[in-house]
């Protein structure tokens, strides 16, 4: 088999029928285009969503969560503990939020290879006043170092300085708390807390996360300050906050320390399970799209080869009567079919890079994200190396059918019937 021949013999086909094989590249252009401007775009948007839960999440996070207690006085009776119980008496023990030993676990953590960093957090129901506005919210004591480290709260700071919170007596408050108390940056908020402790905090900034329900109550001060107007030690904490150097041993490890510690734990993926749903499912969506746009091509391709083998009879005739055999011609029309393939396929990533880049720079500007400008698109090379490839494989399967069949025809009756 002379493989320069057959592809020249190819090639000679494809001009001779030159509006029906640009018709079939740009069909396959078509589809690997908006394949790739799909996939990009729509993975864009998933790293969006998931960022905003992933940055402002720990992958795990230790804490103490008020629970009843597991034994019950039913179940620790020799007479009753092996029976049915539905009477229980025991409420939930009140352990206090804090985590006991806090500093050692600290660094038992910091020590853990697994581990990328720690940041301590306390966290405290609180009533916002301002006249006789009367606000329930939470307030999220932080070490502003190491904050800004794991979970880059600065990128969410729309007004002032993150590196204020320093100061004593300030505080960072929700966009939507800012205006719901017509409140702005250099104003005094006063704060109750739960065991009623009053404090006057200094309004450095304003954050805006982007999720209405966390700007409406949520507000942040240091971890000291935090400390001072609860009127707890230096060592009061409530929360561990984790990032670890592999996302996917979350689960695993927060079991490991809930254990080892003796306190509660949870990792990002149960703690947000819906986001997760979510963006599995807009990625099922526009892989299925893209895969449907690329079909339809390959049946676009199928549908013109076929016709070219009728309207080539006489050629295929003449070529298997000076001595190509089937397997040849077979050959011929697959690599007609590649040759409209690869073509389509390169330029559909061209082009699907070239509409990537412009909805990149179509200005997005919303309220709700501040740190975003243009609709998000994802770059990554495996959605391009995706497309190729199953242009490739398309246009092969599309048209091997028409190869076989012209493979089969009899020179003589085609003679024999002109």
């Amino acid at each position: 088999m002379n493989r320069r021949l057959i592809l020249n013999i190819a090639v000679h086909l494809l001009r001779a029928r030159l509006k029906q094989t640009v018709v079939a590249g740009v069909g396959v252009t078509f589809g690997i285009a908006m394949f790739i401007t799909l996939v990009s775009f729509m993975n864009g948007l998933n790293d969006l969503l998931d960022g905003l839960m992933l940055n402002r999440t720990p992958h795990v996070r230790l804490y103490n969560e008020i629970k009843p207690a597991e034994n019950q006085p039913v179940t620790l009776s020799e007479t009753y503990k092996n029976d049915v119980n539905f009477v229980a008496s025991i409420k939930p023990k009140d352990r206090g939020k804090a985590i006991y030993n806090s500093k050692t676990i600290i660094k038992v953590l910091k020590e853990d290879k697994r581990v990328l960093d720690v940041a301590p957090k306390i966290t405290t129901p609180v009533f916002f006043n301002s006249g006789t506005i009367e606000i329930s919210g939470i307030i999220n004591g932080i070490s502003v170092a190491e904050e800004e480290e794991l979970f880059k709260f600065s990128d969410y700071v729309t007004e002032g300085d993150m590196a204020d919170l320093e100061q004593n007596n300030s505080i960072i408050i929700g966009s939507g708390l800012a205006k719901k108390m017509m409140l702005q940056k250099g104003d005094i908020l006063k704060v109750t807390t739960p065991k009623g402790n009053l404090a006057s905090l200094k309004i450095v900034g304003i954050s805006q996360i982007g999720i209405a329900e966390i700007d409406d109550v949520m507000s942040t001060t240091s971890l000291s300050t935090a400390q001072k107007f609860l009127g707890e030690p230096t060592n009061y904490i409530t929360d561990i906050q984790l990032k670890l150097h592999d996302l996917k041993l979350a689960p695993q490890l927060a079991k490991e320390f809930g254990t080892k510690f003796d306190i509660d734990a949870i990792d990002y993926q149960t703690a947000n399970s819906q986001f997760e749903t979510g963006s599995n499912v807009r990625s099922i969506i526009s892989y299925s799209v893209g895969i449907v746009l690329l079909i339809v091509a390959g049946f676009g391709i199928y549908n013109i080869l076929n016709m070219m083998i009728y309207e080539k009879m006489d050629s295929i005739a003449i070529l298997k009567a000076t001595g190509f055999s089937g397997k040849d011609v077979k050959w011929i029309f697959i690599s007609l079919s590649m040759i409209i393939g690869l073509a389509g396929g390169m330029l559909g990533l061209i082009f699907g890079f070239a509409f990537s880049n412009i909805i990149d720079t179509i200005p997005f500007e919303t309220s709700a994200l501040p740190t975003i400008e243009t609709y998000p698109i994802n770059y990554n090379p495996m959605y391009y190396v995706i497309g190729i490839t199953f242009a490739l494989v398309t246009t092969a399967v599309a048209g091997l059918l028409p190869a076989l069949k012209a493979s089969k025809i009899d020179p003589v009756e085609i003679i024999r019937g002109k």
